[in-house]
């Protein structure tokens, strides 16, 4: 199944930036964003990543905030690519809460990205994603989590990450837009990109703040 990445859209200019580690023994934030891009965005959380952390950082005041894109290729090598971020997503979160136990994490993630954040949430395979369970003393730290266009959705035995997931389901939303093809079965592009301009990135980011 292709997933497509939007790395070039209206408005996305300006958008663009990478999220940068700092949750680490000496700097602690109150809330830290973890997100994963989409297929084949350069480095960082991507264009849809950086309007959720910047619209997280609009909802919460005066508490500090933390960027980490998770590190990872989202090639077009799909099973690969999405266990590396996962894995790369699971080492960071167990850092994070060992070096600074209160901090509250949200996770995100976009299109293939949204693929590496259900493998740290779903109890049973479903496609290409196969589980990489957050531990159980890391679990507590997780606030919340928001996907965008997730192709879970459109697999034999998917669904909206809030109904696959029996630990983070109630901390989960899942962002599809109308006629996007690679969550709701559409026959364009369009809808793979309406996030901004639809609200659902708005919604999401009321949603995590809810939750902190």
């Amino acid at each position: 199944m292709r997933i497509l990445a939007a790395v070039s859209i209206a408005g996305a200019a300006g958008l663009a930036g990478a999220g940068t580690p700092t949750a680490n023994a000496q700097t602690c934030s109150d809330v830290e964003v973890v997100f994963a891009r989409g297929t084949t965005e350069p480095a960082g959380v991507g264009w849809l990543g950086t309007a959720f952390v910047n619209n997280v950082r609009s909802k919460i005041g005066s508490r500090s905030l933390a960027t980490y894109a998770v590190n990872y290729p989202a090639s077009w090598d799909l099973y690969t690519s999405v266990r590396a971020g996962s894995s790369d997503a699971l080492a960071h979160i167990h850092s994070t809460v060992a070096n600074c136990p209160n901090t509250r994490i949200i996770l995100g993630g976009y299109s293939q990205g949204a693929g590496v954040i259900d493998e740290l949430a779903i109890a049973a395979p479903v496609g290409v994603f196969t589980p990489m369970p957050i531990p159980s003393g890391d679990e507590p730290h997780i606030a919340a989590i928001a996907v965008f266009g997730n192709p879970m959705r459109t697999m034999n035995n998917g669904g909206p990450l809030d109904q696959k997931s029996p630990v983070y389901g109630s901390r989960t939303i899942d962002q599809c837009a109308d006629r996007d093809k690679y969550c709701a079965g559409g026959t364009d592009d369009s809808g793979h990109f309406a996030y901004l301009q639809n609200g659902m990135v708005d919604q999401a980011g009321t949603f995590v703040t809810g939750r902190l």
